[in-house]
């Protein structure tokens, strides 16, 4: 009910209470007596009313929400009704001389009373009767932690949520049978699919926001035995900042059961590198690319330029980071090939950037083996262009996006990565500037990425096609691959490749199956089918050899290889004979040359 409505309501009902309540306490001590002729009662009736709803407007009475009502609203009135009785008896003294101690007394407590319940019984009305309208669903919340009992408390008393806790699910045998504001705690996580079929639960809320992700998986696993949805809470520091409310519970996503949790950054080290300098960031409308530029923004450098072949794309950026951050940092919108080399030589001799973060790359795997001239035009020599343009103009630290692809390439795009990686630790050996590459899986939501595909395959009712049963692939988010690019940024001494610990990898077909689930539908519904290897792929990705790995990480699930390049002279002599070479030919000489192990050459980290 709105207060235009709410308030003449509840004025004309505090007023038949005050204008009564008087006459009522001295019936009760006189009660033979007429009081309705008593002079000195309507004077009294009359001072409590006009003071009184002085007072419920000076305690903003009538602009409580009385449905959430506590202490707080009841001391309100409390105080009302007290000062309201004081200015009472002061009148009667000052009229007659005398003080009806008695009459007020009972008058005061006839107005906690009725005043109260009036209030009280409202509440009662709507949480029994207007509430019960709405159809509320039966839901199930695993954990009775801190953050459960938080969400089941809100749940129980927003009228606005559509979900209805009806039991707990936890651990701690300590709390089993144990009730939670009327809601009983019935089990262990394992007890799910019974809790379930027991108590016609319809929604499963996961409410263990520090749960880790193995554990996450753990929990979903038994959430998918059943026909409930399930859903997460967000992040506790979120709901105690008042970022999100338990009313936005989310859809579990599959990046929540990847089992390997995310990547912590050391800000004061990164803001070192960053903050106040000029970043130049290519294939910055890539998803990789373009998530860089947001990671880099946060920590305002002076300049941040853009450069992608794609105008859309860098339009889009560009426009988005505006919007954020145009009164802080310049942004610079740069449409270049990193093919062509005189182009990105005049971009650097015009801005010299102190950092340089390199996405910009052809990364279809089936589509570099059918374009392979393409894959080396790109990948190689647009990498050895923006890299010695780098070193000609002085740039303090170049960071290049690499993949677990470079590993034992089998392939056109894997290998041509690996000839980029050679190029930049050359590099690095002879040059001022820190030149470091970066490795890591699978990035779930990218460009190419099995996640869009899989989506459009199960809006369309299936089937979900996978190439092989046994295909696994490491995988991480696309804030986690960005946030290690710049982490790795930072850690730069040169030469290095950091290749981050992504855990176990994880089967695409459980990866298709859980996505499956978590769109609301069955397996069987959809349907998943087997196409067999494309050109190209590893049933297996790696992320270093054996003997490519130091044992010890440099930094918390931050790794550094070992392997050492091709020789300088005789890398750029293949480079450069690589164009004049057929499509079968070259990509022999790539494969070839790429799973060759280098025993020459200077090691990556000083030893």
């Amino acid at each position: 009910m709105s207060l235009k409505k709410r308030l003449p309501i509840l004025m004309l009902l505090d007023s038949a209470i005050v204008l009564c309540a008087v006459f009522a306490g001295y019936f009760i001590l006189n009660p033979y007596m007429n009081v309705y002729t008593h002079p000195m009662l309507w004077v009294s009736s009359l001072t409590l009313l006009i003071s009184y709803h002085i007072f419920a407007f000076r305690y903003r009475l009538y602009q409580k929400a009385w449905e959430y009502a506590s202490v707080g609203e009841l001391t309100a009135i409390i105080k009302a009704v007290t000062f309201a009785a004081v200015i009472t008896a002061v009148v009667q003294f000052i009229a007659i001389h005398n003080v009806y101690w008695r009459v007020l007394a009972i008058t005061w407590m006839i107005h906690i009373l009725l005043i109260g319940s009036s209030r009280f019984s409202w509440r009662v009305y709507r949480d029994r009767f207007m509430a019960s309208k709405v159809q509320k669903k039966r839901t199930l919340i695993i954990g009775a932690g801190s953050a459960g009992t938080m969400v089941a408390h809100q749940l129980l008393k927003s009228k606005d949520a559509d979900l209805e806790p009806v039991a707990f699910i936890d651990d701690d045998p300590n709390k089993w049978k144990l009730e939670i504001y009327g809601v009983p705690v019935v089990g262990m996580v394992s007890e799910i699919p019974w809790a379930v079929k027991q108590y016609d639960i319809d929604h499963i809320v996961i409410a263990i926001p520090s749960l880790k992700r193995a554990e996450m998986q753990r929990i979903y696993e038994e959430c998918v035995k059943t026909k409930a949805k399930t859903k997460v809470l967000p992040m506790l520091e979120d709901l105690i900042t008042g970022k999100v409310s338990v009313n936005q519970i989310r859809d579990v996503q599959v990046e929540d059961l990847l089992g390997r949790e995310p990547i912590e950054l050391d800000m004061t080290m990164i803001s070192e590198k960053l903050t106040g300098k000029t970043v130049l960031v290519t294939g910055a409308g890539g998803s990789i690319g373009s998530e860089i530029c947001r990671q880099v923004a946060q920590f305002l450098p002076k300049k941040l330029l853009l450069l992608g072949h794609g105008e859309n794309s860098i339009y889009t950026i560009d426009m988005e980071l505006r919007n954020k951050y145009d009164n802080d940092i310049e942004i610079v919108p740069l449409i270049a090939d990193v093919q062509d080399r005189v182009r990105i030589f005049d971009i650097m001799n015009e801005y010299k950037p102190d950092v340089v973060y390199h996405a910009a790359a052809h990364k279809h795997v089936p589509l570099m083996e059918y374009n392979p001239t393409e894959a080396v035009k790109n990948n190689i020599f647009g990498t050895r262009n923006v890299a010695e343009a780098a070193d000609t103009f002085g740039v303090k630290s170049f960071v290049m996006i690499s993949t677990d692809k470079a590993v034992n390439p089998p392939n056109v795009m894997g290998a041509t990565k690996r000839f980029a990686e050679m190029i930049i630790q050359n590099l690095a050996k002879e040059s001022k500037t820190n030149f470091v590459a970066v490795r890591f899986g699978n990035v779930l939501g990218s460009r190419g990425s099995v996640i869009p595909l899989f989506k459009k395959q199960i809006q369309a009712g299936g089937p979900v096609t996978v190439t092989h049963p046994d295909m696994t692939r490491y995988f991480m988010t696309i804030p986690e691959a960005s946030r290690l690019v710049i982490q790795a940024g930072a850690l730069a001494r040169g030469g290095e490749v950091f290749v981050l610990d992504m855990g176990e990898p994880v089967k695409i077909v459980d990866l298709a199956k859980n996505l499956i689930t978590l769109s609301g539908f069955s397996i069987d519904e959809i349907g998943i089918k087997f196409t067999g290897k494309r050109p190209g792929e590893k049933l297996y990705e790696e992320l270093l050899n054996e003997n490519e790995v130091q044992k010890k990480s440099i930094y918390p699930k931050i790794h550094v290889g070992k392997a050492s390049p091709m020789n300088k002279e005789d890398l750029y002599h293949v480079i450069d004979s690589l164009l004049n070479k057929d499509s079968q030919e070259l990509k022999e000489i790539l494969i070839k040359i790429a799973n060759t192990k280098f025993s020459e050459g200077v090691p990556l980290v000083s030893q």
